[in-house]
Parts: structure tokens; sequence; C-alpha cells
């Protein structure tokens, strides 16, 4: 029985001391003063002013510019065909080659018309003669006017005869309507060629047609001679083009208006049917704002910033246009002068103490 109550008492003893040592040693009072010093050292690093950088606003002038998007088209562009049908006598041009206005291109099979024309010929040449003799003898009165009129006639009509063939034979021979490049070619030399056959397709893209949209509110600023800007997938340089053309009516659909440009391109770079990425000046806005596009926070209702005033933080509406990659416009809730918070956004709310690490001017 004796032996319990020791353990029991050296158990309290135990635990009294476990407690002292926890809590009121010399030691313990150093840890909890050391603990209550931390906490007023965070507390007072939280309540710290920010860092931050500051933008001092001032009246810029900037070109209005808009990005769109377009398409290139050939200059001019044709599908060949022939206006007769027969077989291919001769193809006179290499796939892929340069061609001349007026060069022959395909010739099909008029061996029979080329005889009804020399058989013309030699009638004609009968009936010139003929009148020529009639014509002597009617200035002699040998003849009547009525004779004479029947030979001229009968040489006007083999003319137009010789005419009619000279026709038929030309729509044998297809040539060139225009300078340019030459597709791929569908018909083989012997073939049958019908005036439905497709031959090739006749391209000329020098100049370059550029073809995109703007909206309508857009209408009174662009017009003929408006210089444009464009790049293409397939190439890394930049081109230029000529507005030369609007479409007279606004499409009721997208509220837009095409406009046709022409760009020089004597070293082919740009080809029909390509994407174009095309950047157009507008007009200068001579006086405005622009801010780094991560200053402007969106609201609900609009947009704020946040300015430097007296050592705090002051959120300010505003309201915003023209966008670039990395400016945006302010039209209105700014003054030049003003000192704009570019960095440590995240931390930003109103009165908050701030501390300047950097002007931006």
């Amino acid at each position: 029985m004796r032996t319990r109550y020791i353990i029991y008492i050296a158990l309290a003893l135990l635990v009294a001391y476990l407690i002292y040592n926890k809590f009121f040693s010399p030691h313990a009072k150093e840890s909890a003063a050391a603990i209550a010093a931390g906490g007023k050292g965070s507390k007072g690093r939280k309540n710290g002013p920010v860092s931050v950088n500051i933008m001092i606003v001032k009246d810029t002038a900037v070109n209005n510019i808009i990005d769109v998007t377009g398409s290139i088209d050939a200059n001019e562009k044709v599908s060949l065909v022939s206006q007769t049908a027969g077989n291919i006598t001769g193809i006179y041009f290499t796939e892929g080659s340069k061609v001349k206005k007026g060069q022959l291109l395909v010739k099909v099979y008029n061996q029979d018309l080329e005889a009804s024309l020399q058989q013309i010929k030699y009638q004609e040449t009968l009936a010139k003669q003929n009148e020529y003799r009639n014509k002597i003898l009617l200035q002699k009165e040998a003849i009547s006017q009525q004779e004479y009129d029947t030979s001229l006639t009968s040489l006007n009509s083999l003319k137009a005869q010789g005419d009619v063939i000279r026709a038929q034979i030309s729509r044998t021979e297809i040539h060139a309507p225009f300078s340019g490049t030459i597709g791929l070619r569908n018909v083989s030399p012997g073939g049958y060629l019908s005036p439905q056959s497709p031959i090739a397709q006749l391209v000329n893209i020098d100049p370059a047609k550029v073809t995109f949209s703007v909206p309508e509110r857009y209408l009174s600023i662009i017009g003929p001679g408006s210089k444009i800007r464009f790049n293409t997938e397939s190439s890394r340089e930049n081109f230029t083009a000529t507005v030369y053309a609007i479409e007279p009516s606004i499409d009721v659909n997208s509220r837009t208006i095409t406009v046709r440009a022409k760009a020089p391109n004597p070293k082919g770079l740009l080809t029909a049917g390509g994407f174009a990425k095309i950047n157009l000046t507008l007009d200068q806005i001579p006086k405005t704002i622009l801010l780094p596009t991560q200053a402007v926070i969106p609201d609900l209702k609009s947009s704020l910033v946040y300015v430097y005033q007296n050592g705090v933080a002051v959120s300010k509406p505003v309201k915003t246009d023209m966008r670039t990659d990395t400016k945006i416009q302010i039209i209105d809730g700014l003054k030049p002068g003003d000192s704009v918070v570019v960095s440590g956004l995240i931390q930003m709310r109103p009165k908050v103490p701030l501390k300047i690490a950097k002007v931006i001017k």
C-alpha cells in the first residue's frame, strides 16, 4: 500500500516539474519573450509600405492603328479553255513558267479549216481580177452597172467567207490573254479538247491585290491612296500596299466595308490565296495618355488605376479606348503629372502606404 502511495507522489512531482519547466522556468520566459518580439516584427512588416514603381503621366502623340486580316488575290487570274473542240496538235508552254501576252500556248487540229481558207483565197483572187476587168469595162460603158455590181458583190462575199474561216482558225489557237505565270496543265498532246476542258490556270500577281474589311466607323477615314502594312505566314518580310478601291455598300451582317489595295510583288513572295495580317494606320492622335496594360485593372463597371498621393495608394476609375500589345489608351480619369502605380498591383488597396522604388518618365 505504501509502495502505491510512493509511486503516486513520484508521478505528481514529475508532472509538477514538467509544468514548471514549460511555463515558469527562466528558459520558458525567454522563449515567450522571443515569440512576442517575433510577432511584433511580423506585424510591423505586414503594415510597412509597399515598394512600387510609378509612372509619371504625360501627353503622347500616337498613331490610331487597327489590326485586321485579309486575303491576297492575283491581279489577273483566268482558267484557260478552248473555244472550239478538236484534237490537240501542240502544247507550247512549260508548267510553272512565265508567259508573255499573246504567246501561243495550245493548238487544236485545224488543217481542214486551213484548206478551206486556201480555197477561198484562190476564188478571191479570181474574183478580184473579174471585178477589175468589169470596172474598166464599166468606165468604157461596155457593160451595165448591174453586171459590175454583181462581180463586186461576189468579191466581197468571198472576202467575208475568208474572214469567217480565219476566225474559226483563231479559235483553234489558245494564246495568253496577259503576261503571267502558267500553272499545271490538265491536257496532253493528241488528247481531245472541248470547250469544257480546263487547260491550265494563268495568274498575274505583280502587283498583288489585298482584300480586307474594316468597321463602318472608319469609312470616313480610309480612302483611295491610304497606305497599309502587312505580313504573311510564308514570308518574314513586311509588305506595303496602297488602297485603290472601296466597296460602295456596307455588309449588313458584319457592318463592315470591303477595301482592296495593291502591293508591288516583283520578287513573287506573295501568293494568290494567301493570308494577310494587316496593320492599318488610320490617323494620328496628337495628345493622349498611354499606360502599360498591366497598370489598368478591370472592374465590374469600368477600369481603375492606383495613383501615388501623399505616400499612399488612391484608386481612380478611368475610361479606356485603343489598345496595343503593351499599351492602353486612357481617355478620361487621369491628367498629365499624375503618378500611376505600375508594379506591385496585387498588394494594392486604397490607403496602402507606398514606397517609391523607381520613377518611370
